[in-house]
């Protein structure tokens, strides 16, 4: 009976799998390409197709190796969140991400920026390497939940990335944060990665809270690994 019911499981996580594979570009594509008002917007598609290949690498990854890890990736948004604080944060987070992709969109549209090609690739380059340290993070960290939350056994990581900053796996996203306005050709869009700064904060700070306070041995950790997300500067 457990066999049957692992591989159940197994096959939802693998038809969920699929499915965001599938609705990825397409949550993404939609609102871009609307709002640019054309399909004719070449930087718009080699960030989907960077995107989306980063995103199924992964997940074919974390799938074979650590499916639990997957799943609980893949409980993502405000209503995951147990914390108030993180369901506002991510609720501000996805309108924030909806809103860069809008206005790198209109942006197009307008051509208020003109950025030379090499700094577009430059953009997709960092979307692509973002994915690469989420890599190392997961492969590092079996306990990486995409929300605040403690998992049975889990125990502080301090190898790997996590030797120099307390949360590498926000080092990535920020990495990709700012890698996507570029990508898509908007110094527009990077006002709005700016906005998301205080945002990214403000849940680290409340996650660390949240940490000190229920998981063993992390403040002892806080205080042998001083900065939270950019080496020697934060």
């Amino acid at each position: 009976m457990r066999t049957c019911y692992c591989d159940d499981m197994d096959w939802k996580l693998t038809l969920r799998g699929l499915v965001g594979l599938i609705l990825t570009p397409i949550i993404f594509g939609a609102p871009l390409f609307l709002s640019a008002g054309t399909l004719n917007y070449w930087q718009g598609w080699v960030f989907l197709t960077v995107f989306s290949t980063a995103t199924a690498l992964l997940g074919v990854y974390l799938m074979k190796n650590n499916p639990a890890l997957l799943a609980r990736r893949m409980r993502v948004g405000p209503a995951a969140e147990k914390r108030p604080a993180q369901r506002i944060i991510m609720l501000c987070v996805l309108v924030s991400f909806a809103l860069l992709v809008i206005v790198a969109g209109i942006d197009y549209r307008i051509a208020w920026s003109h950025l030379p090609t090499l700094v577009v690739l430059t953009g997709d380059f960092m979307v692509g390497l973002s994915y690469v340290v989420f890599y190392f993070v997961c492969r590092e960290n079996p306990f990486a939940s995409s929300t605040i939350e403690l998992t049975e056994g889990q125990t502080v990581i301090s190898t790997g990335l996590y030797h120099f900053v307390r949360h590498p796996m926000y080092s990535g996203g920020l990495l990709m944060w700012l890698g996507m306005p570029l990508a898509l050709g908007s110094l527009w869009a990077l006002v709005v990665v700016v906005a998301l700064l205080p945002l990214l904060i403000w849940r680290i700070v409340d996650e660390e809270k949240f940490l000190a306070a229920n998981l063993q041995g992390y403040t002892e950790y806080c205080d042998k690994v001083r900065y939270r997300l950019i080496p020697w500067l934060y």
